[in-house]
Order: structure tokens, then C-alpha cells, then sequence
């Protein structure tokens, strides 16, 4: 009967030209998301945030990770209903409008192309650290390449390698949280906390929870959300999920709650160990976890891992930038070669393409200083946070045609509706402001405000009434076709 269904629900995504593989269980989609929002913001950005907020970051991860969660259930009930490759940047034209699908599927392609660019700098900076004397170049080149082709296999191949990436950043993560635990519990000297012992006062004993007072918490926002962005990769999974009704609600419901705990945790450890100001001071916050444990080693531990989470990160950039470049096409939103399909079901010219946005990455990275972290993460920032406020509002359109059409209830229902969904996208729209707010990240406002305009110029110019093809999503609910005219 379970085969019988998927025959035909492939069949069906077939007539609506996704042809894509579906090879994802739920323990790849599961590892998928949680590598996609552990990696750069934890291991790196983390500082930046206690910079700015002192122990009160924790409250802006709790928050974030509260809004967050909303965004994944919204975008969960709409997987769930129409389980289609394309997954938001669909959504939105369908229910939103052609033009708002168009702004949504790019910027979310901007986006990953912005942090796979920092990504890769970043990888091969970690492994300068082992091998000094070979070019920077070489080791972007040769990662671009191995990832590339592995890209170009299978989604169950992709689907293994983001499974392991993923469990070594996690397993690290928790080693951290146990070992800085037992460093507080029995009160081990640690060897770079400067004189200060360790246990929870040091989150009150340095200016109290909020050091640099309320504005320090907003300023931190910047980079929290930053941390969180890629996790909305489980809605793209659902293309190429084996089972979407069983997989995505998994993910959804238990993927955010684990990020949230890892960054809580994890953080609300390091800076029980070490003063807040002394955080990031003097090399990476989790070296100096493992040096306290006395671990001779731990920069090379640390460098593993981050060398893993690096290639995490650039391994899911490739796939979700990839996976909505192929719908885009499907609407006639991007170039018709996109939506070409290898014999392993793989939309290869995509992973093409990312793989020349990379190369051309390597080239900008060669002239920009070290300090330029805030501001990649404070522009991915804004695309992130567009991305979602287009999600929830077109969860919010769906909604309101269910009410009105009289169309079956979804079988995975967004919680607290619509006043959560409501002070989600209020909360979203406040991050955007405090981008503004800040000096150090206003750029983003003026880099996303010029990225938005040339969207609409070229909207205008290449595909309004160009060709435009009819968008057709499933209603898995109803089994009933939806359609919609463009």
C-alpha cells in the first residue's frame, strides 16, 4: 500500500516536471538541518555575539530560536501539503504572487551563495593551520571539486555525507557541553581563564546579565539570527524525502529544539568557565574549553572539527541553493537549463553554477580583510530573515485559502494560530530595523535594498509575460491538484 502511494506521488510530481530522486529518510533530513544551522555562527560568530550582548546573548539565542521554530512550522505545514523540490520559493508564487516566488527563490540562492563564499575562505584558512606551506588556493580548488562531484551523485549519496559531517559537529558540540560542565561542577582550574574560577556567578559577576544594558541584546541579533539561517534547508528536503509526511513533521518538531539546546548550552558553559570579555580574546571560545580541560591537543581537535563543519556547511549551501535554482527554473523564473536532470536524478547544471559562484568567491576572499565576518554575516542576515518572512507569509495565504476554498485541514497545522505566526513575522521585521540601527551592519540594508531593485528590473525585463509557464502543486491533503495561472 506505502509503495503503491509513493508510485503515485511520484507520478504525480513527474506531470508537474520535478523528476528528482527521492532518497532522503528521516535521519538524513534530521542531521541535514542540524549541520545546516551549526557551523560558522556557533563555532566562530558565537564570539561576535558575547561581544555584544555579554551573558544576555542567551536570551537573544531563546528568542531567535523561538521565532525560528514558528518559521520551521510554517514551513512545515506547507511541505507536508505540497512536498515539491522548489519548497518556499513555490509557495510564495503560488500563493503570494509569480513576482514574490521570483524574490524569494533568489534571495535564498544570494544568500547561500554569501555564506559558501565565506565558507570556503574558511576551510581553506583551516587548513593552512596543518599544511602552512601549500596555497590557499588549492585547498578551495580541490574542496570545490570533491564536493562538486559528489553533489552530482545521488541525493542518498549527499544525504551519507551531510549524515556524518553533521554527527561529528554534534558529537564535538556535546563533548563540549560535558566536559565545560565538569570543569564547573568540581571546579578544575582552568589554564587561560585569568585567575577567575569558574561557576555560574561569572554570568552576573561582570557587569550582570546585561553588561552593555538593552541596546547589547539588539545588537546581537545581527549575529544570532545569522547562526540559525540554513535550517530552513528541511522544507527544500521534502523534493527528495522518501516519506515527506512522516519525515519533515520529525524534523521540524525536533531540529529546532536541539539547535536551541546546543547554542544555549554550549554557550551558557563557556561563559560560566570564562569571563564574557574574555571570550574570543585570545584565539577560538571552544580551544579555550579544551585547553582548560588540559588537552595538549585541542587545537588540532578543534581544528577537525571546524574543518568538518566547514565542509558541512559548503556541502548543504550547494545542495539548498542548488534545489531552488531547479524550481525557479521549473516556474520560469531562471534559465531552462537549471532544471535539467542527471541519470541520478541530480539537477546537475545547478551544482555547476555553485560550483562557479565558489571559484569566483576564492578570487573576491583574496582582497577582503579578516574583519569582514559581521558584515557577510549582518547581509546573509537580511537575506536569511527575507527568506522567512516570506515563508510565514505565504503560510499566512494558505491559510486563508483553506478558510475560504473549504479545502481539508492540514495534517500538520502550525501551532498558537495565526497570533504566533503574527508576532513571528513582527519580530522578523524588528531584526531588519536593528540591521538599520547599527553602524556595523547598516551596509546590509543598502547591499539587500540594491539586491531587491535588481530583482525587480530583471523580473521586469526577462520573464513577466515571457513565457511563463502554469505552476501546478500538489495538495497532499486533498489529492487534489492545485493549480495556478500565471
Amino acid at each position: 500500500m506505502q509503495q503503491t502511494k509513493l508510485a503515485a506521488e511520484s507520478s504525480v510530481l513527474q506531470a508537474a516536471g520535478t523528476a528528482l530522486s527521492r532518497g532522503l529518510n528521516v535521519r538524513h533530513i534530521r542531521f541535514m538541518a542540524l549541520g545546516s544551522a551549526i557551523g560558522t555562527g556557533l563555532f566562530y560568530g558565537s564570539a561576535s555575539a558575547i561581544q555584544k550582548a555579554g551573558p544576555a546573548v542567551l536570551l537573544a539565542y531563546i528568542i531567535g530560536g523561538a521565532a525560528v521554530f514558528m518559521v520551521m512550522r510554517a514551513l512545515g505545514e506547507m511541505a507536508v501539503r505540497h512536498p515539491v523540490s522548489g519548497s518556499f520559493g513555490q509557495y510564495a508564487s503560488k500563493y503570494l504572487g509569480p513576482f514574490a516566488g521570483f524574490v524569494t527563490g533568489w534571495t535564498y540562492v544570494f544568500e547561500m551563495a554569501i555564506v559558501a563564499i565565506a565558507d570556503v575562505t574558511a576551510f581553506s584558512i583551516y587548513m593552512g593551520f596543518w599544511f602552512p606551506q601549500v596555497d590557499r588556493w588549492i585547498w578551495v580548488l580541490a574542496i570545490i571539486l570533491l564536493l562538486g562531484a559528489m553533489n552530482l551523485l545521488s541525493v542518498k549519496v549527499f544525504g551519507e555525507l551531510e549524515f556524518w559531517f553533521s554527527l561529528i559537529k554534534v558529537v564535538a558540540i556535546i563533548a563540549m557541553i560535558v566536559g565545560g560542565a565538569a570543569i564547573v561542577v568540581f571546579g578544575f582550574q582552568t589554564g587561560d581563564g585569568g585567575g577567575v574560577a569558574p561557576g555560574l556567578g561569572n554570568l552576573i559577576n561582570h557587569g550582570g546579565l546585561f553588561p552593555n544594558g538593552f541596546e547589547g541584546l539588539l545588537a546581537a541579533f545581527a549575529v544570532v539570527m545569522f547562526a540559525f539561517g540554513g535550517i530552513e534547508t528541511i522544507g527544500i528536503t521534502a523534493g527528495e524525502a522518501t516519506n515527506p509526511k512522516k519525515v519533515i513533521p520529525q524534523a521540524v518538531n525536533t531540529v529546532p529544539v536541539r539547535v536551541l539546546l546546543f547554542y544555549v548550552l554550549t554557550l551558557g558553559v563557556l561563559m560560566s568557565i570564562f569571563p564574557w570579555n574574555e571570550i574570543g580574546s585570545s584565539g577560538s571560545p571552544f580551544v579555550q574549553i579544551f585547553d582548560g580541560l588540559g588537552i595538549p591537543a585541542a587545537p588540532h581537535i578543534l581544528n577537525a572539527v571546524v574543518i568538518t563543519a566547514a565542509l558541512s556547511a559548503i556541502n548543504s549551501d550547494i545542495f539548498g541553493a542548488g534545489r531552488i535554482l531547479f524550481g525557479l527554473a521549473q516556474q520560469g523564473h531562471a534559465p531552462k537549463s537549471f532544471s535539467k536532470i542527471s541519470r541520478h536524478g541530480v539537477p546537475w547544471m545547478t551544482v555547476v553554477m555553485m560550483g562557479g559562484i565558489l571559484l569566483v568567491g576564492v578570487v573576491l576572499n583574496a582582497v577582503i580583510p579578516e574583519d569582514v565576518f559581521v558584515l557577510i554575516a549582518s547581509i546573509a542576515t537580511f537575506a536569511t530573515v527575507w527568506v522567512w518572512v516570506m515563508i510565514l507569509a505565504s503560510h499566512v495565504a494558505m491559510k486563508r485559502e483553506i478558510k475560504r476554498k473549504g479545502l481539508p485541514a492540514s495534517e500538520f497545522g502550525s501551532p498558537l494560530w495565526p497570533a504566533a505566526s503574527i508576532l513571528t513575522m513582527a519580530f522578523m521585521a524588528m531584526v531588519i530595523v536593528i540591521l538599520g540601527v547599527f553602524e556595523d551592519t547598516r551596509v546590509a540594508l543598502y547591499v539587500g535594498g540594491t539586491w531587491l531593485v535588481l530583482l525587480f528590473v530583471a523580473y521586469k525585463l526577462w520573464v513577466r509575460g515571457g513565457g511563463l509557464r502554469r505552476v501546478e502543486l500538489v495538495d497532499e491533503t486533498s489529492s487534489i491538484p492545485v493549480v495556478k495561472a500565471r
